[in-house]
């Protein structure tokens, strides 16, 4: 969908903070009615721009304390299919990419503690089509965002312009 306006995009900051928000209390917040917000989230989830639901696990309070940006080199051609198959065989794995640079993909792994890490990065580089991994370890989490957000910078995202509610 190309033509997201600045009220989808409220839309979507507003689901990404929280996904269980009410239809009228993200409509108070940007200045819709809750039937025009609905109208607008159903046209974002059949557009497949919004693509689901979910809860955001904090990885630690549910026992996975190592984590790490695993970079992976690949032996000849692979295709992004066939590294997608790759981190899909690893239950650890949370995010995969294919990356420019000198590597053909990067994995987020979560694991329980660093035994568990150090036995995933084992069974990456077991893979027939990985040459060599190259493995940092996050330490702090400093920022998380989900999704597409707001910037203060352009204006007060939580008034809208004209004050009151409006029906789109």
């Amino acid at each position: 969908m190309d033509n997201l306006d600045d009220l989808d995009r409220l839309i979507l900051t507003c689901l990404s903070e929280n996904a269980r928000a009410s239809f009228h209390e993200i409509g108070s917040r940007i200045g819709l009615s809750a039937p025009a917000v609905k109208r607008r989230v159903d046209r974002l989830r059949s557009s497949g721009v919004i693509k689901g639901f979910t809860a955001i696990i904090d990885a630690k309070a549910a026992g996975q304390s190592a984590e790490a940006l695993v970079e992976i080199f690949c032996r000849g051609r692979t295709s992004p299919a066939q590294l997608r198959e790759l981190a899909e065989q690893h239950p650890e794995a949370r995010a995969a990419w294919t990356v420019s640079g000198d590597g053909d993909a990067m994995l987020h792994i979560q694991a329980a503690d660093m035994s568990e890490l150090e036995r995933v990065l084992e069974r990456i580089r077991e893979h027939p089509s990985v040459d060599r991994t190259r493995s940092v370890i996050v330490l702090t989490r400093l920022l998380d965002r989900y999704g597409p957000t707001a910037s203060k910078a352009s204006g007060d995202t939580d008034t809208p312009p004209g004050g009151g509610p409006r029906s789109v």
